[in-house]
């Protein structure tokens, strides 16, 4: 077996059962689709903050894992337990395995380098270009306001 490239999703995880991987890779390009459409059909929803720091951040750290040539740490951690633990692999169901083909290609390691790093500057753009809406902070009148609802309502 060759080099392979530490985020190719070559993992021992990965062969046994990419539930985990697929619902990361799914954050990262349906939150971005979601918000590509929700920002043309102006749903206010793909602004939010929280969801879109954290669909940000998703991204930036399997880009900058791939220019260090990092292995998730996750990753490595699972590993030694899964070790520790004597388990072996095992097969997966049908669904798992096209998932499989689906996610995990054996592309040359730069490949997936540049795709990350592509992918990563696509979605700081629409952060940049369509921010998201910052959490209000609460205000000396709405804060009044909100203190004489809570007096009248008891």
């Amino acid at each position: 077996m060759g080099y392979e490239h530490p985020l190719s999703f070559r993992c021992r995880r990965s062969r046994d059962n990419p539930n985990s991987i697929f619902a990361y890779v799914a954050f990262v390009v349906v939150g971005l689709l979601a918000i590509l459409l929700g920002l043309a059909c102006r749903w206010r929803w793909v602004r939010n903050f929280y969801f879109r720091s954290l669909h940000l951040l998703a991204i930036l750290v399997v880009a900058a894992e791939a220019v260090l040539g990092i292995t998730c740490p996750l990753t490595t951690w699972e590993q030694q337990l899964r070790t520790l633990a004597g388990e072996t692999s095992y097969q997966g169901d049908f669904i798992t395995d096209w998932v499989h083909r689906l996610l995990f290609y054996d592309f040359q390691p730069w490949v997936f380098t540049v795709g990350y790093v592509l992918f990563g500057l696509l979605v700081l753009a629409t952060f940049v270009l369509a921010p998201p809406r910052w959490p209000r902070k609460p205000t000396a009148s709405r804060a009044a306001t909100d203190t004489t609802s809570r007096v009248d309502s008891r």
